[in-house]
């Protein structure tokens, strides 16, 4: 690992945060317009976690305390790591090479089940259905999301998001192979509001029914955590979107004659745009134009329909290759 991949190694999961919570203040905000309200304003995602740290951690009597404080710290430390194998930009990424998509399977997995694994433990009837709906809902949209990534790695001969970046995927499938890309792009879209548990597939975090479900009972730093967590996973999935489906870099595109420092920063703020228009398109808009599905309509969502377009475009991308 080189100096420059080592410090990209240690400051891009802090940029990571911060850009998070940013990404989470703009999607409050824009929700809000579309709804005609003011909304809060960009910065409140980082009052909110400086509040939370300031304030007391409870653990409940009944709780399995050990188990219950681990999980924001599992949760936290995942979504960190998923940082590590998405490239920014032109930036290659720090553990490119070592199973890049079958390892931000896991990563994107473990932080749902760190969350339903702290929900039971914690005692309460109202965390213990909200995990118990997580648990359900993870075995609905997990099948899909994993047909996805076999698509690619069928196409690609590779699970390195490196390479996919490095040559767009509409370049490399032909036109059988293109529809199913196009196919499996519309199941990752619909599977990515579920993985974030935002509308309308937050059912294990249900305020109005079951009182925040998993996070019921916690409070404080672990709440906190819980909470970057979040922002980060769902600038993760919008970023892991563009890499795959949209790797584009803009000098290509306008043939600019850009290097160095200048070339750097104008794909880092290409790739940002890029992100954003996917996290407002594939969260903000859905969660915004959606209501709530109950458990069952959810499973049979990702089961049936979703697992039908994915595996369609599974067959196109295999037969197109």
């Amino acid at each position: 690992m080189t100096p420059e991949t080592l410090l990209y190694a240690l400051t891009f999961p802090i940029l990571g945060v911060f850009l998070g919570l940013v990404y989470k203040g703009v999607d409050r905000r824009v929700s809000a317009r579309l709804t005609s309200r003011i909304g809060p304003p960009i910065r409140q995602p980082f009052w909110d976690v400086g509040k939370l740290l300031l304030k007391e951690t409870v653990v409940p009597k009944n709780a399995v305390a050990w188990i219950f404080n681990a999980m924001p710290i599992v949760s936290f430390a995942a979504s960190m790591t998923l940082l590590l194998y998405i490239p920014f930009g032109v930036l290659k990424a720090p553990l490119e090479g070592y199973g890049d998509l079958v390892v931000i399977l896991y990563l994107l997995t473990l932080q749902s089940l760190a969350m339903a694994i702290g929900g039971f433990a914690s005692g309460s009837p109202f965390s213990s259905v909200g995990a118990q709906r997580e648990m359900v809902l993870m075995m609905s949209y997990e099948m899909p999301l994993a047909t996805v990534i076999v698509g690619f790695a069928v196409l690609y001969k590779s699970f390195s998001l490196t390479t996919i970046a490095s040559t767009p995927v509409w370049g490399v499938a032909g036109p059988l192979a293109a529809m199913g890309v196009l196919l499996l792009f519309v199941a990752l879209l619909v599977v990515t509001p579920a993985e974030l548990a935002k509308l309308p597939f937050d059912i294990a975090e249900a305020e109005t029914e079951i009182c925040e479900g998993m996070l019921a009972e916690y409070s404080g730093r672990n709440l906190a955590l819980f909470y970057l967590s979040d922002a980060v996973r769902g600038f993760a999935m919008a970023a892991l979107e563009v890499v795959l489906f949209f790797p584009f870099t803009l000098t290509s595109i306008l043939n600019l004659n850009l290097t160095g420092t200048p070339y750097y920063v104008v794909e880092a703020l290409w790739f940002l745009f890029k992100v954003m228009v996917i996290y407002l398109l594939a969260i903000t808009l859905v969660r915004t134009s959606f209501a709530r599905f109950r458990i069952e309509q959810a499973s049979r969502i990702f089961w049936v329909y979703v697992n039908i377009i994915a595996l369609v475009g599974l067959a196109l991308v295999w037969l197109g290759v």
